[in-house]
């Protein structure tokens, strides 16, 4: 695969070392069970590593049971079409278990690049490293401090991922640096939708939950899933779907694949609401606020607005770097 490996911090490139690792300018990174590891062990991030750990195959779409709403949800919000990307470089940023990953291994020809800051590169690892290993490269290391260089991506991806950054802008910064000039970078992000975005049990709680411990918050959340999806459940049937804002629990109609059986629907139920309490960083944006910020990392927006999915609508940003 022709993308060349640097060192972030020096921008020397990367090479094997006599320990199994890389190396560049006398500093060297790690590389465990084939993945090299181009950051910190510990980081914003752990809560994801934890989550996609646990929960690796959750996500995953399934075919034979009619389950395919990451391969929706991809090509709905892309654009991009399914077979194409023959000999394409696609950098994706922020992979977790690779729900995306196995859709892009699968469903294009693209030689894929992959990155999450956690360790749930190990989960991308497990669920799609025998996928089309030819294709397929994974990497940990942090948005700010991907182990590219410059211009180097056809096309440049970033899903469910912004928003739980520290820097909103200086990542969307990041993704622009790292795509050609011409080459297309495509995000979505939680949306500002207006002053009540806010009034919402995931931020109204977060100040709490965001500092409890991660195996602590998971449990009580597990102890608690069949009342949460009961209340939700009757909450909807008597028509007050808009109070389910206000139950400590992810959007089920909204957010759900058809199909799920109970046990499989609760398990996603657990999944989705850690990762609405979990993460370090939650920060939801204003659509037309993201285009500017492509607009100023120098990419030219060919769509800025909402995505229809199966139960929702998804924000999206796509632009092409000049």
């Amino acid at each position: 695969m022709a993308v060349q490996l640097i060192d972030p911090l020096s921008g020397s490139k990367l090479e094997a070392d006599e320990k199994g690792g890389m190396s560049a300018g006398g500093r060297s990174y790690p590389v465990i069970n084939g993945i090299p590891h181009i950051c910190e062990a510990s980081n914003y991030t752990d809560s994801f590593g934890l989550q996609w750990n646990l929960f690796a195959t959750t996500q995953i779409d399934r075919e034979a049971a009619g389950i395919r709403q990451s391969e929706d949800r991809l090509f709905a919000e892309t654009g991009w079409p399914k077979g194409g990307l023959e000999g394409a470089d696609v950098l994706e940023v922020g992979s977790g278990a690779g729900r995306f990953s196995r859709v892009l291994l699968e469903k294009t020809g693209a030689r894929l690049w992959s990155v999450d800051y956690s360790s749930a590169v190990e989960a991308n690892r497990a669920n799609n490293g025998d996928i089309a290993p030819e294709r397929f490269r994974l990497f940990r290391a942090s948005i700010y401090e991907l182990p590219f260089p410059d211009d180097s991506f056809d096309k440049v991806l970033c899903l469910g991922v912004l928003q739980h950054t520290p820097d909103f802008e200086a990542s969307v910064r990041a993704l622009v640096a790292k795509a050609k000039p011409g080459g297309e970078i495509v995000v979505d992000f939680y949306p500002i939708k207006g002053w009540w975005t806010k009034i919402h049990a995931k931020y109204l709680l977060r100040l709490f939950t965001r500092r409890m411990r991660h195996d602590r918050l998971l449990k009580l959340i597990e102890r608690n899933a069949d009342r949460l999806i009961g209340a939700s459940r009757l909450l909807d049937r008597i028509g007050l779907h808009v109070l389910t804002r206000f139950l400590p629990v992810c959007d089920i109609r909204g957010s759900m694949p058809a199909g799920l059986s109970e046990a499989a629907l609760r398990e996603w139920v657990v999944l989705d609401t850690f990762d609405m309490f979990s993460p370090e960083h939650d920060h939801p944006q204003r659509v037309e606020d993201v285009a500017a910020m492509m607009e100023g990392a120098g990419a030219e927006v060919t769509f800025a607005g909402f995505v229809p999915l199966a139960a929702s609508a998804a924000a999206v940003v796509r632009a092409v770097k000049r």
